[in-house]
């Protein structure tokens, strides 16, 4: 039973935005390539584990705090006798290990080493379960889901997942009888009331208004040639068309999101949208999604 569902980040979905509006600098740009390979990993392994029968608990991206240590785990199983800690990687390519560095062969370049971070995870996890007196047997793995990953010298031991053997790996799971009682649920139901939403490793590229371009922007080629055309915004680009209220609605939301402290009015989004457009529509999709507050006079929308 899947009691959680993944989503996208705060920070992927910021950079996407930002890459649309602005030149993201080449380590912003890198970082964000990063998390959408790293999402779309993620996601094609949680079709894979919804697949699993019998009684288990499905937790996805959990954020947890312990003794002013956060940490995150990718995905929890909470089965009768186990509680899986998975962590997903999607890297593609070469990579090998060297004294506990992890290295990729093409371009020599390392990286954070996922065994090192699943082992600091599992023991802050452990130390969760001491503080709310909970007594569970714990196994943790790093599962690499990319088809187009090797990784040379790793010792037999370590707690990976290659590509080769998820599907071995998951049938040992659905093979192993699970039967959840009531403590199981006090568990899940706890680790969703610990989930934090607000990732505090957030790091995001500073930047104001004015930098970013203004416009109503095509969602499925990014263009900014778009043009409004009776019920629905049409891209000059590609010809993708959307409804119109639609699309005032996503505009909406990216300036709550990268503007959180620019105050939401009729003239600011319609100054956002940059397009030719009757501002009573912009008014009219506000007051009909969002919740006015202040005066009359100057009234702005939550």
């Amino acid at each position: 039973m899947l009691l959680k569902k993944r989503s996208e980040s705060k920070e992927l979905v910021v950079l996407r935005y930002l890459n649309t509006r602005m030149e993201l600098s080449a380590k912003d740009k890198f970082q964000l390539s990063n998390l959408e390979k790293g999402y779309r990993g993620e996601i094609e392994f949680d079709v894979l584990t919804e697949k699993l029968s019998e009684e288990r608990y499905i937790i996805d991206d959990l954020l947890l705090q312990v003794n002013n240590s956060y940490f995150q785990i990718d995905k929890v199983i909470i089965s009768g006798g186990l509680i899986h800690l998975l962590d997903v990687k999607y890297h593609e390519g070469d990579f090998y290990l060297e004294s506990d560095k992890f290295f990729s062969v093409k371009s020599g370049r390392e990286y954070k080493n996922p065994v090192i971070q699943l082992k600091r995870s599992e023991t802050l996890f452990r130390q969760l379960l001491q503080n709310l007196k909970l007594n569970y047997l714990v196994q943790a793995s790093v599962v690499f889901n990319n088809p187009e990953f090797t990784l040379y010298q790793a010792p037999m031991d370590l707690p990976i997942i290659l590509p080769t053997q998820i599907n071995r790996f998951l049938k040992e799971i659905n093979d192993t009888p699970s039967k959840l009682d009531e403590n199981h649920k006090i568990l899940a139901n706890k680790l969703l009331s610990l989930h934090n939403d607000k990732n505090p490793y957030t790091n995001l590229p500073e930047y104001n208004y004015e930098q970013l371009e203004k416009g109503m922007h095509c969602r499925a080629c990014g263009s900014f040639n778009t043009s409004i055309k009776k019920q629905h915004l049409v891209c000059g680009k590609c010809g993708n068309s959307e409804r119109a209220e639609n699309a005032i609605i996503q505009q909406i939301e990216e300036f709550k999101l990268l503007l959180p402290e620019v105050k939401i009015t009729a003239q600011s989004i319609y100054e956002w949208c940059n397009i030719d457009i009757n501002k009573r529509r912009i008014t009219r999709v506000l007051k009909k999604y969002y919740k006015a507050a202040g005066t009359t006079s100057d009234t702005y929308y939550e």
